[in-house]
C-alpha cells in the first residue's frame, strides 16, 4: 500500500480509462524492464526501480523500489479519497526478505505513510500505519478483508483526517445508476453464484440484500489520460525494497512480531481466479469469486458460553450478555477481578555495556481489580543487573491496566474490544542517548484455568539506572486512536530517578521516553455496534508505583487505570467515584455511575450482598445436579468448574461427560483374531482396529490361511519336479535336464543374458574356439552362477563401473583405471534343493551385541566391555535368496531392520525369535543404508537407484520422500534422535560427501566434501556426540564432532571397509578384502582386534544392538509430538508432516 500523502478531492480512479487496460500495464515486469529470475536458494535480486528523490515510508527514506503484484484502485469523492486493493491468492511474489546484516528473515509491509514536511532547518517525519508486517499475515491477506469480502481492502486515505481509516460499507446506493461518461468496473461470477461485486467511487458503499442471489456494488468514474494514469500510477504504486527499508537502523518496527491478520479471518476457500476482459474499449472486468457465507449454525462454538451469535448479511458476530464484559468470543463477568500469567524473555543492553542480559522462561502473574481499574504487575527472576534499569517502563504491565480500565459512560477499555486476544508490538525512544527498545506481546485470551495468558519479547538498550535507586512516575494521560482491527498511541512520558544516598545526600535526575504501541486485533465487522465506542479515547494513568526487589530479584508495577473522553480532568465525569477508583464497593462488585458523584455498587455474576459486602455463591452445593452425571463440580470464586471422573471425558458439547474409549493395539498385545504369524499377519491401522492378511503363499481371510499348492499352478518347467512347501515350492530338474527348474535343457546348460553376451563377444565358437578379440573391446564378466559381476571393468582402458542384475550400469560409478567402486551384487545365491532353513530369528542372549550382514543372513558377536567375544558368534537369521547390505537395531522393541536389494524390500524380526516380517515391498530400487530414530519410533533409509532418501513408521506405514534432488549414489545414513540430525554419504564418484539436515528434512547441507574417495559406512555415537565413516578410495577411518571444525584421522591403510559402527571406546568396521570385523581403539588409533566369520564372503552393514537404550528425549518421544501422522525431530521443537499420496486422510501439518 506504501501511498504517501493525502489524495486531493480530483484524485481519481487508477484503473478507468479510455481503453481497455492490459495485463501488462497493471504492474510493468519481465526481462525487458530489468526483471531477473531468482534461482533456489540464491539471494540475487531484479534491478531495483531508482527514485530520484528519496520517499519516507515509515519513518525511512527510501531511495529505490521494488515490485510486488497485487490490483490496486484509486476513487475519489467531493470529500474524500479511496485506496481499494485486491489481493489475489498466489498473487504476490515476495513475502519476506534475508538480512545480510543479521542473519534474521526481514518481512515485507502493507500500510500507509504519509509525505514529510521540510520545514527552512528541519524535516518533520510524516506518521504512518502498518496493516501487516510478518509473513503469515501478508500470505493471508487473500483470506482476509476489512470489507467483507476475501482479498478485498478498502481504506478511507484522503479525508481531513490525518489517520487512515477503512472505508464505512454500507447499503443506501441500491437506486444509483452510472452516467454516459462514466467507465464501470465490475465484477460477476465465474466458477459458482455465490455473489459478484461492482463499486461506485462516489461513494464507496456497497448494496447488499441477503434475500438476492447476487450482490453488487457499482463504482462509477470519470475519463483519464493515458499520461495522466501513467504519472500518477508510478507515483503512488511503488512497493518499497525491504532491504532499503531495513537498512537503516533507527527504522521502529525493523523486526515486526509474529502475529495474527488483525481483520476478519475466513474459512478455507477453492482456488481465486483474477480474469481481465475488454468491453468495447470501454473498461475491465474483474470476477472474484468468494466463499460459501458463515453463519452462526457451524460458528457457534466461537463465541464464549457467556455470549449469543448473531447473524447477519455477511457472516455472524459474538457478543457478551449482560453482566459480563468482552469481544463476545472472550467474556468476562463484570467487576470480577482478573489474573494474567505469562512468561517474558528478554535481551537487553544495559546502558554502554557491550554484554546484553538475556533471561527467557520468566514468570509473570498479574492480579486485577476490575472496579478499581488498579492493576498489579510482578516479573519474577529479572537479574539485578537489568532490574533497576527497567523500572521506569510501567507500561510494560501497563497494556494490562489498559485492557481492564474503569470504563466512563460510552467508552471501551481493551478488554471490551479485544476480548483479550491481541497482539502489541512497541517502541521505547529513550531521549537524549536515543537508546530504543522493542517490546512485542502477545494476549491468547483465557486459559481453562480462566486466567488470561500472555507472552512477552523484549530486546534493545536502555539507559542504566544505578542499583538501589528509586524510581518515581507521575500520573499521565495518553491518547488511543482505533481503526478497523488496530489501535496505535504515542506518547512521551517523564521519570524521576533518586539514586542511593552518598554521604548523607540523595542525587536526582529525570529521564524521559517516547513510546510508541501498536495494537492488532481481529474484530468482527458485521455489528456496527460493536463499533459505537470513540475512534479516540483517553487513556488516565495514575496512583503509580515501581519496584525492584533484589533478594528476590522480583520488578513490580502497580497503576489505576480509567478511560473515557479526552480532556484535562476538569470535567464533572471524571469526578465520579466510580471513574476515580474512590467508591468503597467490594473488589467482586460492579460501580454502577449515577448523576454527579452518586454511584451504586453491584455484586458481580457469582457473588451475593449489598455490594459493599459481597460473598461468594457455592453453585455445587446449591445446585448439586449441576454439572450431570460422571462429574464433579468445583467451587470457584465467582464461578464453578465441572470435571469428568476417572474413566470419563468431555463429550463434542463440552458439557456431558461419556466413558473414555481407550486404543487398544491388538497387533501388539497378541488379543486379534488373525491367523498364526507363520500363515497371515495383523496390521495395526489405528485406534482399536486392525486388518488380517494371509502371507504370500497362502489364501483366505487373514483369520483362517491356507497353504496354496504352487504345485498344482504348473510353475515349475515341464521337465522338472515340483516340490510344495508351506508357503512356497522348489523346483528341480529330472535327471538327464539341467537347469534351475523354472528352466531345464536335456543334457546341457542355460545360458544366462550375462553368459549370452559374453559368448557373443567372444566369437561364436564360444570360450574355446574363440575368434580373434579386437582391441578395445569390452568382455563382459559372469560369476560362476552366470550372473552379471557386479563391478565390471574394461580390459584396456582400467576403468571400471557398476552394473545392475540386468547389466546396466550404474550412473556416478564409473572410477578411474586402478580404482574399484563398491558396488554390490543384487543376485542372491541359488538355493540348493533339500530341506529349507525357517528364516527364523534366533533369541539373543542378554548383553550388547554387534549385527553385521553377510549376503543371505544377519550375524552377531557379543560384546564383553570393548572385546568381541568371538566364540558365542553365530547367525542370527538365515535368509539365503536375500541381499542383505543395510542393518538397524530398536532398542526399545529389540527389533533388528534391514534393506534388500535382491528383492527390493525392507524388513525387521523380533530378536526375541519368530518369522521375519517384509515391512515395505515397493516402490523401492535398490535401498542399501537404514537408520533408526528409537525415539520418533521412525525409519530413514537411502534408495541408490531411485537416487532418494525417505522415511516411514516402524511398520512401514506412511511413506515420505525427505530427499530427491542432488543424490547421485547415496549409501550410508545415520540418525542423532536426541538433537534431531540427520547424516548420510554419497559415493558419487565424481563428487563425494558427507550431508547432514534436520530429520523433517529442512537444513540441509553438505558437511565433508573435500579429500574424500568412496565413503560407504557411517555411525554416529551418542555417548560421545562424534560421527565417524570409513572411506574405501582414501583407505581411512575419520572422525568430527558434526558442530565443530575439523577431522581426526583414527588409522589409515585400511583395506576396503564398507559399513561402521561404535560403541564405548572402539569403532567396529566391515572390510570386504579381509572378509572380516575390525576394531579399532579410537582413543590411541590403533587396531585391536578382528574377527573372521567361519564362512568367507563380503560382510556388508554393521550395527550395534545395545543392551538399553541410550539416555535423552525429543518432542517426539511422548505421544508422537502431539502429530496425527509422521512426528520429525529437529534441534529445537519437532515437525508434524503428512505421508506422500494421502488421498481422504485427516492430516495436519505443523511446525
Amino acid at each position: 500500500m506504501g501511498v504517501g500523502p493525502r489524495f486531493p478531492p480530483c484524485a481519481l480512479l487508477a484503473l478507468a480509462l479510455p481503453f481497455a487496460l492490459s495485463a501488462e500495464l497493471l504492474l510493468p515486469h519481465g526481462a525487458d524492464r530489468g526483471d531477473a529470475a531468482l534461482e533456489p536458494g540464491d539471494d540475487a535480486r531484479s534491478a531495483a526501480l531508482e527514485l530520484g528523490t528519496a520517499l519516507r515510508f515509515y519513518g525511512a527514506a527510501v531511495r529505490s523500489l521494488y515490485r510486488n503484484t497485487f490490483q490496486a484502485v484509486l476513487a475519489s469523492s467531493d470529500s474524500s479519497s479511496y485506496a481499494i486493493f485486491l489481493y489475489p491468492e498466489d498473487g504476490l511474489q515476495f513475502y519476506s526478505a534475508y538480512s545480510k546484516n543479521d542473519d534474521g528473515k526481514v518481512p515485507a509491509m502493507v500500510g500507509f505513510s504519509q509525505a514529510s514536511t521540510n520545514y527552512y532547518f528541519w524535516e518533520n517525519p510524516g506518521s504512518y500505519n502498518v496493516i501487516a508486517n510478518d509473513e503469515d499475515s501478508i500470505r493471508n491477506l487473500h483470506k482476509s478483508s476489512n470489507a467483507g469480502r476475501q482479498g478485498v481492502w478498502v481504506f478511507e486515505i484522503g479525508s481531513s483526517s490525518d489517520t487512515i481509516v477503512p472505508a464505512k460499507v454500507s447499503s443506501v446506493l441500491t437506486s444509483l445508476e452510472p452516467s454516459e461518461e462514466d467507465q464501470e468496473l465490475t465484477s460477476k461470477p465465474f466458477m459458482s453464484d455465490y455473489g459478484s461485486t461492482e463499486i461506485r467511487p462516489q461513494y464507496v458503499t456497497s448494496s447488499t440484500d441477503s434475500t438476492e442471489e447476487d450482490q453488487h456494488v457499482t463504482y462509477s468514474v470519470p475519463q483519464l489520460a493515458v499520461e495522466d494514469f501513467i504519472t500518477s500510477y508510478q507515483d503512488v504504486t511503488g512497493t518499497p525494497s525491504t532491504e532499503s527499508f531495513y537498512r537503516h537502523r533507527e527504522f521502529p518496527t525493523a523486526k515486526a512480531p509474529p502475529r495474527q491478520f488483525p481483520a476478519q479471518q475466513f474459512p478455507p476457500q477453492g482456488p481465486q481466479v483474477i480474469d481481465v476482459e475488454e468491453f468495447d474499449e470501454t473498461g475491465i472486468v474483474f470476477r472474484y469469486h468468494t466463499d460459501v457465507q458463515q453463519t452462526c449454525a457451524n460458528n457457534r462454538h466461537q463465541c464464549s458460553v457467556h455470549a449469543i451469535c448473531k447473524d447477519y448479511p455477511n457472516g455472524f458476530c459474538c457478543s457478551c450478555i449482560a453482566g459480563y464484559k468482552g469481544n463476545g468470543r472472550q467474556c468476562v463477568a463484570e467487576g470480577s477481578p482478573q489474573r494474567v500469567n505469562g512468561k517474558v524473555k528478554g535481551r537487553i543492553f544495559v546502558g554502554n555495556n557491550p554484554v546484553p542480559v538475556t533471561f527467557e522462561n520468566t514468570d509473570l502473574h498479574s492480579y486485577v481489580v476490575m472496579n478499581h481499574g488498579r492493576a498489579y504487575t510482578a516479573i519474577s527472576t529479572i537479574p539485578e543487573a537489568l532490574g533497576y534499569s527497567l523500572l521506569p517502563l510501567a507500561s510494560i504491565g501497563g497494556v494490562i491496566g489498559w485492557m481492564f480500565a474503569v470504563e466512563q459512560q460510552g467508552y471501551k477499555n481493551g478488554f471490551s474490544i479485544t476480548g483479550g486476544e491481541f497482539t502489541r508490538q512497541t517502541e521505547v525512544t529513550f531521549l537524549g542517548n536515543n537508546e530504543k527498545l522493542i517490546i512485542k506481546q502477545k494476549f491468547s485470551g483465557i486459559d481453562e484455568h480462566g486466567h488470561l495468558t500472555i507472552s512477552t519479547e523484549m530486546e534493545g538498550r536502555v539507559p542504566e539506572v544505578p542499583s538501589g535507586a528509586s524510581v518515581h512516575i507521575e500520573p499521565y494521560t495518553e491518547l488511543y486512536h482505533a481503526s478497523s482491527s488496530v489501535i496505535t498511541s504515542s506518547s512521551t512520558r517523564e521519570y524521576t530517578v533518586t539514586e542511593p544516598e552518598r554521604d548523607g545526600v540523595a542525587s536526582t535526575y529525570t529521564g524521559a521516553y517516547q513510546w510508541r504501541q501498536t495494537i492488532s486485533f481481529d474484530e468482527c465487522i458485521h455489528d456496527d455496534t460493536l463499533h459505537a465506542a470513540p475512534a479516540t479515547q483517553q487513556l488516565s494513568v495514575d496512583s503509580i508505583f515501581v519496584l525492584y526487589n533484589r533478594d528476590e530479584q522480583i520488578l513490580r508495577y502497580a497503576m489505576s487505570n480509567s478511560i473515557g473522553p479526552i480532556s484535562d480532568g476538569s470535567a464533572d465525569i471524571s469526578r465520579n467515584p466510580c471513574y476515580t477508583g474512590t467508591h468503597n464497593c467490594d473488589t467482586n462488585a460492579v460501580c454502577r455511575a449515577g448523576t454527579g458523584n452518586r454511584f451504586s455498587c453491584e455484586c458481580s455474576i457469582g457473588f451475593r450482598g449489598d455490594g459493599n459486602v459481597c460473598y461468594d455463591i457455592d453453585e455445587c452445593s446449591e445446585q448439586p445436579g449441576v454439572c450431570g452425571s460422571n462429574a464433579v463440580c468445583n467451587n470457584q470464586p465467582g464461578t464453578y468448574r465441572c470435571e469428568c471422573v476417572d474413566g470419563y471425558q468431555f463429550a463434542a458439547d463440552g458439557r456431558t461427560c461419556v466413558a473414555v474409549e481407550y486404543a487398544v493395539n491388538h497387533c501388539q498385545a497378541g488379543t486379534h483374531g488373525c491367523d498364526i504369524p507363520q500363515r497371515a499377519q495383523c496390521v495395526y491401522t489405528g485406534g482399536s482396529a486392525y486388518i488380517c492378511t494371509c502371507l504370500p503363499g497362502f489364501s483366505g481371510d487373514g483369520r483362517a490361511c491356507e497353504d496354496i499348492d504352487e504345485c498344482q499352478q504348473g510353475r515349475c518347467h515341464p521337465d522338472a519336479f515340483c516340490y510344495n512347501t508351506p508357503g512356497s515350492f522348489s523346483c528341480q530338474c529330472k535327471a538327464g535336464y539341467r537347469g534351475d527348474g523354472f528352466q531345464c535343457v536335456l543334457g546341457g546348460v542355460v545360458k544366462t543374458k550375462c553368459q549370452h553376451e559374453k559368448e557373443v563377444a567372444l566369437g561364436s565358437g564360444g570360450t574355446f574356439f574363440q575368434r580373434e578379440i579386437r582391441v578395445g573391446q569390452f568382455i563382459p564378466q559372469c560369476d560362476e552362477h552366470g550372473n552379471y559381476v557386479p563391478t565390471q571393468c574394461h580390459g584396456s582402458t582400467g576403468y571400471c563401473w557398476c552394473v545392475d542384475r540386468d547389466g546396466n550400469e550404474i550412473d556416478g560409478t564409473r572410477s578411474g583405471p586402478g580404482v574399484r567402486p563398491p558396488c554390490l551384487s543384487t543376485a542372491a545365491p541359488p538355493v540348493g534343493i533339500g530341506p529349507s532353513v525357517r528364516p527364523d530369528t534366533i533369541p539373543l542372549p542378554p548383553g550388547t551385541h554387534l549385527l553385521f550382514a553377510q549376503s543371505g543372513k544377519i550375524e552377531h558377536v557379543p560384546l564383553e566391555g570393548n572385546n568381541m567375544k568371538k566364540n558365542g558368534a553365530k547367525a542370527l537369521l538365515h535368509i539365503p535368496d536375500k541381499v542383505i547390505i543395510g542393518v538397524a537395531y530398536d532398542c526399545m522393541d529389540k527389533m533388528v531392520y534391514w534393506t534388500d536389494i535382491s528383492g527390493p524390500s525392507i524388513s525387521r524380526a523380533s530378536l526375541h525369535g519368530g518369522e521375519p516380517t517384509t515391512i515395505i515391498r515397493t516402490d523401492l530400487g535398490s535401498p542399501e543404508g537404514i537408520a533408526l530414530d528409537h525415539l520418533g519410533r521412525n525409519i530413514f533409509w537411502t534408495d541408490s537407484q531411485l537416487d532418494r532418501i525417505e522415511v516411514a513408521r516402524l511398520d512401514g506405514r506412511q511413506r515420505r520422500i525427505l530427499f530427491d534432488t542432488g543424490l547421485v549414489n547415496p549409501r550410508a545414513i545415520v540418525v542423532d534422535p536426541v538433537r534431531g540430525n540427520l547424516y548420510w554419504t554419497d559415493w558419487n564418484r565424481e563428487a563425494p560427501k558427507i550431508e547432514t539436515s534436520y530429520m523433517d528434512g529442512t537444513n540441509r547441507r553438505i558437511l565433508v566434501k573435500d579429500d574424500l574417495g568412496l565413503p560407504n559406512g557411517l555411525t554416529f555415537d551418542p555417548y560421545s556426540s562424534m560421527l565417524c565413516w570409513v572411506d574405501a578410495g582414501t583407505k581411512r577411518l575419520e572422525c568430527m564432532n558434526p558442530n565443530q571444525l575439523g577431522r581426526r584421522k583414527i588409522v589409515e591403510g585400511i583395506q576396503y571397509p564398507f559399513g561402521v559402527t561404535s560403541y564405548g571406546k572402539n569403532l567396529y568396521y566391515t572390510d570386504w578384502r579381509r572378509d572380516a570385523v575390525v576394531a579399532v581403539d579410537r582413543m590411541v588409533s590403533v587396531e585391536n582386534d578382528n574377527f573372521q566369520p567361519h564362512k568367507r564372503s563380503r560382510l556388508y552393514g554393521i550395527t550395534t544392538a545395545f543392551a538399553q537404550c541410550p539416555g535423552g528425549h525429543n518432542y517426539c518421544t511422548v505421544n508422537n509430538g502431539g502429530c496425527t501422522h509422521l512426528c520429525l525431530a529437529t534441534p529445537e521443537g519437532r515437525s508434524c508432516r503428512c505421508p506422500d499420496n494421502t488421498v481422504g486422510v485427516d492430516c495436519i501439518e505443523r511446525n
